[in-house]
């Protein structure tokens, strides 16, 4: 999540929730927890563009991917990335690139939902390693997890996967997939994003952003019920939602929205190790991330079967 803005558990199956449970390995939970462990160790060192912890989160994700049966879409499996980045020390030039995957919907494979999430944050400062457990190594997480939920029971539209490199450098990874589709935004039913989803203890919501631009998807939200006492909870994204209240363009979902792509937006609220070198994984709590990311799980299905 940009400036701007601003150890196992079982997952929980609550009556009346608006889509059925998905079908999948008990193995879930404990691979959530280990791949937000794993992206977000002092080896990533902060998973910085162009450095050498960024390679390595990306050769992670790359491989999670291959390992999880997701094929490259036809434009491969990497999208390069660069532009300009403006700091206090004067501008510098970042490189990058985004990791795709995709896979085909059962029923309407030629419209896609865009699930997104970004692998990177803010690297190495004043010799403190920023580990960015929350911010973004859980919404990257829990993307995998849903990835292979989707394995298990494929979805009805076909899915992008897009982790995206730079979002803390202005959003480059996202400008550079909407500027440079791999399909064209016409056939892009909705652009999904998450982004912090680990720290909901924070007032115990998983927010959901975009329905204010997107009234249709309310509906289809609203039903899903609280899990482990997370609830999702709507909002910030109206114009009474000012400054770093307003999350319309607060992180990836920025850019799809500006290009008329439909989008909701996934996140926790601010907490006192946003962008600080404490974000790290000691301060997840399992119980709280696995039912951040269930409701995630089920906010993607009732999206899936409601869209069109």
């Amino acid at each position: 999540m940009r400036p701007i803005l601003a150890l196992t558990a079982a997952l929980a199956l609550v009556a009346g929730c608006a889509t059925a449970p998905d079908s999948a390995p008990d193995v879930g939970p404990s691979r959530l927890i280990e791949d937000l462990r794993i992206l977000s160790a002092d080896d990533m060192q902060g998973r910085a563009p162009d450095t050498e912890g960024g390679l390595k989160a990306r050769a992670y994700l790359v491989q999670r991917l291959e390992d999880l049966g997701v094929a490259a879409p036809p434009s491969g499996r990497l999208q390069a990335i660069s532009g300009e980045v403006r700091r206090q020390s004067g501008t510098r030039q970042v490189s990058g690139a985004n990791i795709l995957g995709l896979i085909p919907g059962t029923t309407h494979a030629d419209r896609y939902i865009v699930v997104t999430a970004h692998y990177d944050h803010l690297g190495v400062h004043d010799d403190q390693i920023h580990n960015g457990a929350d911010d973004n190594a859980s919404g990257v997480a829990s993307v995998l997890e849903l990835v292979r939920r989707l394995k298990a029971r494929p979805p009805e539209h076909s899915v992008l996967i897009v982790f995206f490199d730079a979002e803390e450098s202005g959003l480059l990874g996202a400008r550079r997939f909407v500027e440079n589709p791999v399909v064209p935004l016409a056939n892009i039913a909705l652009n999904l994003n998450l982004d912090m989803t680990a720290r909901a203890e924070t007032d115990n919501h998983l927010w959901v952003t975009g329905t204010y631009q997107n009234p249709s998807f309310r509906p289809l939200l609203e039903p899903i019920a609280p899990v482990d006492g997370i609830s999702l909870s709507f909002g910030k994204d109206t114009p009474q939602d000012t400054g770093a209240n307003n999350w319309v363009e607060a992180s990836d979902h920025g850019p799809f929205f500006r290009a008329g792509v439909p989008f909701i937006y996934l996140g926790v609220d601010f907490h006192p190790d946003y962008h600080q070198p404490t974000d790290d994984f000691d301060r997840i709590r399992p119980e709280v991330f696995t039912a951040a990311t269930e409701l995630a799980v089920r906010a993607f299905r009732a999206l899936d079967q409601g869209v069109n």
